[in-house]
């Protein structure tokens, strides 16, 4: 029977698949595949998200459902997906970066610092996001803004032209990393407990229940992967805990990012002034977890998706 060693650069390769080299390259690549399958399935309960936290006065009466309703019939139905183009360009690099970034880290770690088990999941994780979102922070920036626009009344029309507004507007490239620190501050326990949750529970799964569970990997029988249906749950799983936890700051985030198209923008400058204002005019629920029903919609498959894609990349690339 397979045992269920960790997949990595270090797994030995069966004879006849495909060489370790470019191995980054392909991780790499399985990385941003991943991420653009995830986001793609999600997109228009993101734009819906955006909306709502930033209190589009279009919509800012209307709830979840309501606004998913809304937006079809003002602005038709490919604008649930108004913004996906700037998404897409952002996650192919963001996705590839943080699980590449992800092993690396996790090596690193274990080797230099002799920290393993499950501490170092939780880790690498955290600065594996860091390093995804310092490396595409401008690409979300862009892709808010167009988000947030409304059929009729455009300020930007299109990815170049919204660069190009922002960089002679907003100070130049200081303006693409407005409300970078609580993304930062945010991504550090998103990532790192979305990492450490589903690692955890993927280890604890094929070390119990290895023959419920598991099956072996396609490209090398001797390392035991997770059952796809499983992948997905324990996705899942990992994507719910970790949004509970950082979703104020995506909220401070997403208001930052928004600047100067929000009338309120001069009261949202720094992430603790901004942080303060959400809490003091809609509260907690309404304000700082305002959306976070529909992120557990949005953020659930979304997770489970860009796990599960990326086990399978690891596989056909033979990561294994």
């Amino acid at each position: 029977m397979a045992s269920p060693a960790a997949a990595g650069p270090g797994a030995t390769l069966p004879p006849g698949s495909a060489s370790r080299d470019f191995y980054w390259l392909r991780s790499f690549i399985a990385g941003g595949v991943a991420g653009c399958c995830a986001k793609t399935t999600t997109a228009p309960l993101d734009r819906v998200k955006i909306l709502l936290q930033a209190h589009n006065h279009h919509y800012k009466h209307l709830g979840v459902f309501s606004t998913l309703c809304a937006v079809p019939k003002k602005e038709g139905y490919l604008g649930l997906y108004k913004g996906n183009g700037a998404m897409m360009i952002r996650i192919f690099p963001y996705g590839a970066i943080q699980f590449m970034a992800f092993d690396q880290y996790k090596k690193v770690i274990k080797k230099q610092l002799g920290i393993s088990g499950h501490v170092h999941r939780l880790m690498a994780g955290s600065m594996a996001g860091i390093t995804a979102v310092i490396c595409t922070y401008p690409l979300d920036m862009v892709r808010v803004r167009l988000a947030f626009q409304v059929k009729g009344e455009h300020k930007y029309m299109g990815i170049i032209h919204a660069f190009k507004m922002i960089y002679t507007k907003e100070g130049g490239f200081s303006g693409f990393y407005r409300g970078l620190m609580p993304t930062v501050v945010g991504m550090a326990p998103y990532a790192g407990f979305s990492f450490f949750t589903f690692g955890t529970l993927k280890s604890i799964g094929l070390a119990q229940a290895p023959n419920l569970l598991g099956r072996p990997s396609l490209d090398n029988p001797d390392v035991l992967v997770l059952k796809t249906h499983v992948n997905l749950l324990c996705g899942g799983i990992a994507g719910a805990i970790a949004q509970t936890i950082s979703y104020p700051l995506d909220v401070t985030r997403r208001r930052m990012q928004l600047g100067a198209v929000l009338p309120d923008s001069e009261k949202c400058l720094t992430m603790v002034q901004t942080l303060k204002y959400v809490y003091q005019q809609h509260g907690i629920r309404r304000g700082l977890y305002r959306g976070l029903s529909l992120n557990y919609i949005r953020c659930i498959p979304s997770q489970a998706v860009a796990f599960t894609t990326y086990e399978l990349m690891k596989q056909f690339l033979h990561l294994n």
